[in-house]
């Protein structure tokens, strides 16, 4: 077997434990590790004395170690590591949280080059969770990855000095010399290289450069390949006479101008020879389950089943009442499939389901489980699509064969891009807002404001409504999440004391996220405090007010996103944005999202602005991850790499060809699943 495409323990001085710690990130093979790229790079040339050094940023400091002191074991297993150091005129501390390992390869009377943030304090000054080289590392640009704990940036770098050399001894490229030619790429074992141990920033932007290219080929390619496979027939053409006008005037409001086209292009879909492939984008509120019980109200009517996936089990109890409420008194049952649910109750479900006695099926990724069979699935709908993979979606499609699907997105997005990246899929915008839904007002202040924010988070709270707090995390580590534990006790200490706050962050399990959004939702939880992004689309009417920490780490429109969790019942709603990034360009951006609640114009200037971070913030948009292509940011490349793909697939339908080998095993690898055919 390869050793490129074994397993990581492959490599000599990768044990089982480390191998375990790259599976936390997704590392499973070689490969796998070369493909970790870097998320971005410091240059240790630029250098400056203590003295010099810029307090509260990050700085890099020739210094030499004076002292080590034996680490400290503190509260809830935080590890801290101090050292004493000197740039031969002043002395800095040195500060590791939980990283031992780092810590011991640090040698009294050695000169390193650090890079971290410096603070000072009563002591003097401190250099926190530097990352390092030693003074006679000869390659100055040093990659920085993502980590899990027991993982440093230096056993990253040593596999990976291993892990090229063994794709060195088994080459292979996947572009031929006329397309590398002809959009001026260079080569894959060239680029790889070249992004984990750069000489310079311009070969860091050539390898780049290919490396986003081929992630973008192999998206245009699946996609194209996906379109072409959805444009087989379908069992499941209904009848464009059936009348349900009936139920559309007896939803609780007025259908707008934009709900009403989208009904009528999913309807039309549903009534052709070929498959619905459509994407029904809306932004936050904009009245996408109204439209979906539309589509499966018409289903019904012509004797098909309609199946909705929710990414929760609270989202999806939500559209089931929603839809029995909208759908039981025409006639139209609806059931409801989760994972906690009993075996005894998923089992009566499941054979209702067969029997056809459900006419919607709402659930989480239980309604996909090899044991649901359904009568007659001839529509499928995926909510908030983002949350999916395209082959949990596939799943679900294949439990009907070829029926119609319709996926649902809140995240607004400029048409020009979507047509990119939904290459699969027609697309029906709703941008209008019902009628009667109240604005969000918002606020951006400073970190001295932060106390009279407060007292505008407490008059809501005393009113009895409830309040989500946002702090972003940079990274999953200990030490960030140490961090926002101690925000949330400080915060339960001072501004919120004798309120019910609960935290919510990535370290919990799905099971634990949703029961803490299950006591918020139903009003046990005065205050959510989230490291991550709330649940999308989870509807609490009593939350009327959002802070947000540092809004200056999020693009504007993840803020919109996450904005979108308050004003969703009668209430007045507020959001405040507090940051003291006071640069040209995080005031404009807080100047948009106080002066506008329309998400396609903040879309539309959160890629001109090309913010901070992924334009889609964490969401993956129901596509592969990209791990190295910016999808708001290359639109260039991604045109480029549009045209090669209909190139290549004009000359090889299938991707047959011996040339396109190691390229078709790239987009089969890239969606998980086998979409040639």
């Amino acid at each position: 077997m390869s050793i490129l495409f074994g397993g990581t323990e492959n490599l000599s001085g990768i044990g089982k434990v480390r191998a375990e710690k790259y599976h936390k990130i997704g590392i499973e093979s070689v490969y796998d590790l070369i493909c970790h790229f870097p998320k971005k790079y410091f240059d240790f040339h630029n250098n400056v004395s203590v003295q010099n050094a810029v307090v509260n940023e990050q700085n890099c400091i020739k210094l030499k170690i004076v002292s080590k002191s034996k680490p400290q074991a503190v509260r809830n297993k935080l590890v801290v590591c101090k050292a004493v150091a000197t740039d031969g005129t002043d002395n800095i501390t040195i500060v590791m949280y939980n990283n031992v390992y780092a810590f011991q390869y640090l040698r009294e009377g050695n000169q390193y080059y650090m890079y971290g943030k410096v603070t000072e304090n009563f002591y003097g000054r401190e250099i926190s969770s530097p990352t390092y080289i030693h003074v006679s590392e000869k390659n100055f640009i040093q990659p920085i990855y993502r980590l899990t704990q027991g993982l440093t940036v230096n056993m990253v770098r040593a596999d990976m000095k291993k892990a090229i050399l063994a794709m060195k001894s088994e080459p292979f490229e996947t572009l031929s010399d006329d397309i590398r030619r002809k959009y001026f790429l260079n080569s894959l074992m060239w680029s790889m290289e070249k992004i984990h141990f750069p000489d310079s920033a311009e070969s860091v932007e050539q390898a780049r450069r290919r490396l986003a290219f081929d992630e973008l080929l192999r998206l245009q390619l699946g996609m194209m390949l996906m379109r072409k496979r959805s444009k087989r027939s379908t069992s499941f053409r209904m009848d464009k006479s059936t009348d349900i006008d009936d139920f559309i005037k007896s939803l609780p409001f007025e259908l707008t101008s934009d709900q009403k086209k989208a009904s009528l292009e999913i309807i039309s879909d549903l009534c052709r020879d070929v498959p619905m492939n459509r994407l029904l984008q809306g932004d936050v509120g904009s009245g996408k389950t109204a439209v979906a019980s539309i589509a499966c109200c018409f289903s019904a009517k012509n004797g098909i089943q309609s199946a909705l996936m929710a990414p929760t089990e609270i989202l999806a109890l939500q559209h089931y009442k929603t839809l029995s409420g909208f759908l039981k008194p025409f006639g139209v049952n609806v059931g409801l499939l989760t994972g906690s649910m009993t075996p005894k109750q998923k089992s009566l479900i499941r054979q209702d389901i067969a029997d056809g006695k459900y006419d919607v099926i709402v659930g989480t990724h239980a309604i996909i489980q090899k044991d649901v069979e359904y009568k007659s699935l001839g529509l499928v709908i995926t909510d908030e699509q983002h949350r999916f993979g395209v082959s949990q979606r596939s799943a679900l499609a294949e439990k009907g064969g070829t029926p119609h699907k319709l996926v649902m997105s809140a995240t607004p997005i400029p048409r020009t891009l979507a047509l990119m990246i939904y290459g699969d899929l027609d697309i029906s915008i709703i941008a209008q807002l019902p009628a009667g839904r109240k604005p969000i007002k918002t606020y951006a202040v400073t970190g001295k404001m932060r106390h009279r924010a407060f007292n505008f988070v407490r008059q809501h709270l005393d009113e009895g409504r409830q309040a989500y707090v946002v702090c972003p995390m940079i990274e999953e580590s200990e030490s960030e999440l140490f961090a926002v534990k101690s925000y949330a006790e400080n915060a339960v200490r001072s501004d919120l004391k004798g309120y019910n706050v609960e935290l919510l962050h990535g370290k919990m399990s799905a099971h634990e996220k949703e029961e803490v959004m299950q006591r918020f939702h139903d009003g046990e939880t005065d205050v959510l405090i989230c490291t991550t992004v709330v649940e999308v689309g989870v509807d609490v009417p009593n939350a009327t007010i959002m802070l947000i920490e540092n809004a200056e780490r999020f693009g504007m429109s993840q803020i919109h996103q996450l904005r979108g969790r308050v004003g969703r019942g009668q209430f007045e709603s507020a959001c405040i944005l507090i940051t003291d990034n006071l640069s040209d360009e995080c005031v404009r951006r807080m100047k948009i999202m106080s002066s506008t609640t329309d998400g396609f114009k903040i879309s539309e200037e959160d890629l001109k602005m090309r913010g901070p971070g992924d334009f889609f913030g964490n969401a993956q948009h129901g596509l592969p991850p990209m791990k190295i292509a910016d999808l708001s940011c290359n639109i260039e490349l991604m045109n480029d790499a549009k045209q090669c793909a209909m190139e290549i697939l004009s000359d090889d339908p299938l991707l047959e060809k011996p040339c396109n080998t190691s390229l078709k095993m790239e987009v089969i690898r890239l969606f998980d699943k086998d979409i040639i055919g």
